[in-house]
Order: structure tokens, then sequence, then C-alpha cells
């Protein structure tokens, strides 16, 4: 991510919870299926990525390119601009 100029070194992966979950529009999955919890009114989208663990940069380059584009596409989808992205 740092190619890319995106620090992520003190980030790690958060459960949600239905707190946390009660706030977004959309929730996007990566093939987690029944383990993800569910909230009746929230739209969910789920992107079948590879997984990048045990992968090689090289492998891990494309998915994390797809991961961005399908990320923009969402975002012009519902007209978010980088600016209102609240990250």
């Amino acid at each position: 991510m740092n190619e890319v100029g995106i620090d992520i070194a003190s980030s790690y992966p958060k459960p949600w919870t239905q707190e946390t979950l009660k706030f977004a529009d959309v929730v996007v999955t990566m093939g987690c299926g029944d383990a993800c919890p569910v909230i009746p009114g929230k739209r969910y989208v789920d992107w079948e990525i590879d997984d990048p663990a045990s992968k090689a940069l090289a492998e891990i380059r494309p998915i994390r390119d797809d991961i961005e584009q399908r990320v923009r596409r969402l975002m012009s989808e519902l007209s978010i601009g980088p600016e209102q992205q609240g990250v």
C-alpha cells in the first residue's frame, strides 16, 4: 500500500458490530457469506476477491488495484467524492 501512498502500518482488521453497521449505507463483503452480520434495510454488495494471504507482492498488486477500481465505481455510484470519504 505504501507504493500508492497509503500507510496502513498501524491499521488492523476490526470486527463488524451491530453498532458500527447501523451507520453504513452500503456494506461491502468479500466472501464472508453467512458469517457477516446482516442488518435489515442495508444494501449489501459481495465482491469476489482473491485472498492476498500468502501471495507474492506481484500477485497482490492486481488484487489491490481491483479493489481500488471497485471502490471508485461504488463511490461514483453513491455520488461520493474523495473529500467526502471520511477516512
